[in-house]
């Protein structure tokens, strides 16, 4: 390896713990550790850290929260750091020109998707959602436009036909977590060359909205399958069913389901059976593996129907 670099690390969720775990076993110096400010979480809405914030912390580091970089005084407090690089996983923030102009190597940045493919906030959920055979991990330098910069290295993954987000998750964490430090030496010792990315295939990983996470069973069996798969276990599809005792429908999430080989001419939403198959619009069925009411903990399908009758013929809205 390269003699060790001074970077600073930026982001925020679950899967760039991995990667900042990886950096510091690599033996890179840790400046200073950048991460979306502590929101409130759960029932009592206490402020709650990032996973970043809260690992970083376990490892003597500092950590900065700021709500924006574009003042002058966060750029100037980024750029007295004197970095070698810095290394982006799943910040958050928009990083000013500046910024990514401050570290000597530049900003590098590390995405889950086989770019220009799902550019943007939410990759590994589109990836699913859209019925996707192969992603992946890259490493990228960044540049003013979103998720644009020259591709430095890349990890390809297949996704598996029943993978959830939180499965493929996890895989690209341990895939990002090995390639990073590579890709960063790479960057250092000029073995590694930025290739730009390709002009056409480019699209934009939104994120999830909640209209995105409502269910609509008249769409074809697969993209159901597909949405269901690619929203679980958070934020998690979801759809009202108005239980045969009760006044008000109630949302259901469904958290893992599976494609069905049977056909029918029901209407979407009907219940086919005794067993969570669900009519949809093309005259394909899905079969629901995994359910949360509010409130509630996930429960496997027959659980939940332990609880809770539901009986063919019925539907879900």
């Amino acid at each position: 390896m390269t003699k060790p670099l001074r970077i600073a690390f930026m982001g925020s969720p679950d899967i760039a713990v991995h990667v900042l775990a990886a950096l510091i076993e690599a033996g890179h110096e840790i400046a200073c550790v950048y991460s979306q400010p502590p929101r409130p979480a759960g029932r009592g809405k206490k402020l709650t850290p990032t996973a970043v914030h809260r690992y970083a912390e376990t490892q003597g580091l500092d950590v900065r929260t700021p709500k924006s970089l574009k003042p002058a005084e966060e750029k100037a407090r980024f750029a007295a750091l004197g970095l070698d690089a810095a290394v982006v996983v799943a910040y958050g923030l928009i990083l000013p020109q500046a910024v990514l102009d401050a570290p000597r190597l530049g900003c590098m940045n590390m995405h889950a998707s086989l770019l220009p493919r799902w550019r943007g906030a939410a990759p590994i959920q589109r990836a699913i959602m859209a019925d996707d055979e192969m992603t992946g991990v890259q490493a990228m330098m960044m540049e003013a436009g979103l998720d644009t910069g020259p591709v430095l290295a890349t990890e390809e993954a297949r996704i598996f036909p029943f993978e959830t987000a939180g499965s493929l998750h996890d895989r690209l964490a341990e895939l990002a977590a090995d390639l990073a430090p590579r890709a960063l030496e790479g960057l250092a010792d000029g073995s590694l060359k930025p290739v730009p990315q390709a002009e056409d295939g480019a699209t934009y990983a939104a994120k999830i909205t909640t209209d995105d996470r409502q269910i609509d069973w008249s769409k074809p069996a697969s993209d159901v399958d597909c949405q269901i798969r690619g929203l679980s276990p958070f934020p998690g599809a979801w759809f009202n069913w108005t239980p045969k005792d009760g006044d008000e429908p109630i949302r259901v999430k469904a958290l893992m389901s599976k494609l069905s080989d049977q056909t029918h001419d029901a209407a979407p939403g009907t219940l086919l059976d005794d067993s969570l198959l669900v009519a949809c619009g093309d005259g394909h069925a899905v079969r629901l593996l995994n359910l949360q009411k509010p409130g509630s903990r996930a429960m496997d399908a027959d659980d939940f129907l332990r609880g809770n009758r539901i009986e063919a013929g019925s539907g879900f809205e």
